[in-house]
């Protein structure tokens, strides 16, 4: 890494002025960074600045986005830093995919999160995401995963588009970084950009733009700081504790997508309008594994059947539990009475509460202090499920959809039943623990039982 009077050398050559906000950025040592940017921060500006302080300090680096397109600002800025640096450099049109090649073999290269096998190959000494708050849970950390091999160092940066899901939850916990091994979280707020706002926080476009901008909206979209819905029934829920991905596997074989030794349970709640869902697990000793998720609008349970034969686990399915209602007959066959004639598959029902179900959610997502790990592990593919806890925007309106206490106009909560809505994946998981598990917890283990002959299955 390059000492400070490195740094300012380059920058002095690269005639950049940087605010104080961006200062703070290109000086830190930290080989992991995440930048949340309000709107015309400068984000990708500072990150290329940051990559190009770093040119000398290894030989390969990548720009990765969510698509290459999202890479374009930042590969058009480090092209002219380097016309400012005097280096000599070859660099595609293109950027789909894109390459820039400097005197002494430096080699700036573009990769799409869409292609993942292109993030596997040969490891880079550095890493700009970009827009990172586009990219998914799983492809952050196989970014992370490709840093390790040389040492290498990860930068982060985005606006937030919601305050859920990983990346406002890592810049929480970027906050209060001790070491330089922790990743460390800076705010780029738009008025730090003084080449654009030259009075700062009390430049008057800033200004006008709170007035007309509701308070939590200026704060995440402008401000850079996330302000995550408040009254969420599960506050225990972390996207990096409860949340795996196949990225973890070749450091956690627990952690995989399907086993097939292990029998799957389905936990169903059914729905049309607003969502069905369906849970597909496993439980392997204590606990619980979500490996997948049918969360689906407009669809009847003829369709959502349809879909379970598709998957690879459908064949090892042997039962579940569905939400009792599914009994009722209402001038057509019963829900659970259509799993049973179509899919081959019994489902269970038992009343339940709406606040024991709820314990028994909370039971499984506490971390046990001795083995620091929760019960209930969740596939990152599930976004239906983890958007209710909160971790995600909703995967069929990409809107905030979080399952919230009652609350009143100051946001205090004024009821000890939450909303009912935004709770379809989990309730499906209620039922499921409930059956699997009892009420108490005290019955952890479950009979063994034949898989159905995949024959009988029509």
């Amino acid at each position: 890494m390059p000492t400070e009077s490195q740094i300012k050398l380059i920058l002095d050559k690269l005639e950049r002025n940087l605010s104080p906000e961006q200062e703070r950025i290109i000086f830190c040592p930290n080989r992991e960074i995440l930048v949340a940017g309000g709107e015309r921060a400068g984000k990708s500006f500072v990150s290329a600045t940051k990559l190009l302080v770093n040119l000398f300090y290894g030989r390969l680096f990548w720009l990765v986005a969510a698509d290459y397109e999202r890479t374009r600002a930042e590969f058009v800025y480090i092209c002219e830093g380097l016309e400012k640096l005097g280096l000599d450099y070859i660099a595609t049109k293109q950027v789909d995919p894109g390459e820039i090649r400097v005197v002494g073999n430096f080699v700036i290269e573009t990769k799409s999160a869409k292609d993942p096998l292109k993030l596997a190959m040969r490891a880079p000494d550095g890493i700009l995401a970009c827009e990172a708050s586009q990219l998914d849970y799983q492809t952050y950390l196989r970014l992370r995963g490709r840093t390790i091999e040389r040492r290498g160092w990860l930068v982060m940066s985005g606006t937030f588009e919601s305050s859920l899901g990983w990346y406002p939850e890592m810049y929480t916990r970027g906050q209060g970084a001790t070491k330089p091994d922790d990743v460390l979280s800076f705010s780029l707020p738009t008025w730090s950009n003084r080449a654009i706002f030259p009075g700062g926080r009390q430049d008057p476009e800033i200004q006008r733009i709170e007035r007309d901008t509701p308070p939590e909206y200026f704060l995440e979209r402008y401000g850079g700081v996330p302000c995550p819905p408040s009254g969420r029934v599960f506050e225990e829920f972390d996207n990096k504790i409860h949340v795996y991905a196949e990225a973890h596997n070749i450091h956690k074989p627990e952690f995989v997508d399907f086993k097939p030794e292990f029998p799957v349970y389905l936990f169903v709640d059914p729905g049309y309008a607003s969502a069905y869902a369906v849970l597909a697990a496993q439980k392997r000793g204590e606990d619980l594994y979500i490996i997948d998720e049918i969360f689906e609008r407009g669809l009847v349970t003829s369709d959502i059947i349809k879909i379970c034969k598709q998957k690879p686990w459908y064949n090892k399915i042997i039962g579940g539990a569905i939400d009792i209602a599914a009994q009722q007959h209402q001038a057509m066959p019963a829900v659970s009475e259509i799993w049973a004639a179509e899919a081959g598959i019994p489902l269970r029902s038992q009343k339940l509460s709406i606040k024991d179900g709820i314990e028994q959610v909370k039971r499984l997502l506490l971390v046990n202090p001795k083995t620091q790990r929760p019960l209930l592990h969740i596939n990152a593919r599930c976004q239906g499920l983890i958007s209710e806890f909160g971790g995600a925007p909703n995967p069929i309106t990409n809107q905030t959809a979080v399952y919230r206490w009652r609350q009143d106009r100051e946001g205090n909560v004024i009821s000890d039943i939450p909303e009912d809505r935004n709770n379809h994946a989990i309730k499906a998981l209620a039922y499921g623990i409930v059956d699997l598990f009892g009420f108490t917890g005290s019955h952890l283990s479950v009979a063994p039982v034949k898989f159905f002959d995949p024959a009988r299955r029509r």
